[in-house]
């Protein structure tokens, strides 16, 4: 398995360890429930080293980026980051990235970490169909480091060692900047549901990142936390899995990324959305609350008048709300808020109901 470059780190603080998309990664350190529960009301602290990040710049590069990606970038700023999914031919997702534009006619892509060389590999092969020379792509991924800290004292915590105003740092905008004292790239961002920020730097020294926010974010709460807490946090708040709720036999529309799926401009896949579009799709995410007692969890079958329907593709207890929720794809008849399933979990059959998304929104 691969490491990231606080892999010694998570061993110190006697993480326990696992491999998610080839690497290891820590999905715990105290526990899932306690790491959720701080990062909602204090701070979490995220090692996200094992993502993508593929620079593509060049007189070309908004070009290219408009070929492969749903969403259209032609009016994206300097400093702004854009969720976007890239598609196949036939509108399956090959995966959902943020597109951030770091200049003129230079954009970063940051990808999933079990998709990057995916990805990576299908926007070469875009460039090379569509002859653009002009248009530099360049794997960043082993060169960049990334450390998330999401939660209501991220910004209280991050301050006290970035140049700049985070307060006026608006949601899916990004700055250049320094972070004690580092060149750094820091968005407000994140993938918990929470106020919080992605912060970027050398791979070699991001572990002086880590070791100053856990230092001086232990006065305000701040601890480490794994995937497990990370998986807890972006389920409350409706966000989706690579893996779960997407693959490339999914398309925008089939789940919550029709907003982002332009079909005013060309890009791979445009003719099969657009098709899909007008003919409506059969089936569609739902979220779902279990009113009986009982988890479900990815692949459980989700029935309709005792008759499978479909399947959960992410199932947990939500800390937050302390009743069980998942996601399922279900066929459009069955998407309504209100209707009643079964969730068949092991022997046992559990009514749920289809309750709009996210389940948790946080207060501003």
């Amino acid at each position: 398995m691969k490491k990231t470059p606080l892999y010694e780190r998570h061993l110190a603080l006697a993480a326990t360890m696992t491999e998610f998309g080839g690497w290891a990664m820590p999905v715990q350190y105290t526990s899932v429930i306690d790491e959720h529960r701080n990062t909602r009301t204090l701070a979490g602290l995220f090692d996200v080293c094992h993502m993508g990040q593929i620079e593509v710049r060049g007189p070309q590069a908004l070009e290219l980026l408009q070929w492969v990606m749903s969403r259209n970038l032609a009016k994206q700023q300097i400093g702004e980051m854009k969720l976007s999914a890239i598609t196949n031919e036939k509108g399956g997702i090959i995966d959902d990235v943020t597109v951030y534009k770091r200049g003129d006619e230079r954009y970063m892509v940051v990808t999933n970490a079990a998709t990057r060389e995916g990805d990576l590999a299908w926007i070469l092969k875009a460039k090379a169909a569509r002859g653009l020379d002009r248009a530099a792509v360049t794997d960043l991924s082993d060169t960049i480091g990334k450390v998330d800290i999401q939660g209501p004292l991220a910004q209280k915590i991050l301050e006290e060692i970035v140049e700049g105003d985070l307060a006026a740092l608006r949601f899916y905008h990004a700055m250049d900047t320094r972070v004690a004292g580092m060149p750094a790239l820091v968005s407000r961002s994140g993938y918990t549901g929470e106020d919080g920020f992605e912060v970027y730097t050398e791979a070699r020294r991001i572990g002086e990142i880590w070791d100053l926010l856990m230092s001086i974010g232990d006065a305000h709460g701040l601890k480490p936390a794994g995937l497990g807490a990370r998986d807890t946090l972006r389920l409350e708040a409706g966000m989706m899995l690579f893996g779960h709720e997407m693959c490339q036999t999914v398309t925008p529309y089939e789940v919550i990324y029709g907003w982002i799926t332009d079909l005013d401009k060309a890009f791979i896949g445009r003719d099969a959305l657009k098709k899909q579009k007008e003919d409506g799709v059969r089936k569609k995410l739902v979220g779902f609350e279990i009113v009986d007692r009982g988890i479900a969890r990815h692949g459980y079958p989700v029935l309709a008048d005792g008759e499978k329907v479909g399947e959960v593709t992410s199932g947990t207890f939500s800390p937050t709300l302390g009743k069980a929720i998942g996601l399922a794809f279900v066929p459009v008849q069955h998407k309504e808020p209100g209707t009643v399933l079964e969730i068949e979990i092991r022997t046992q059959r559990a009514k749920a109901k289809v309750v709009p998304l996210p389940f948790y929104r946080r207060k501003k």
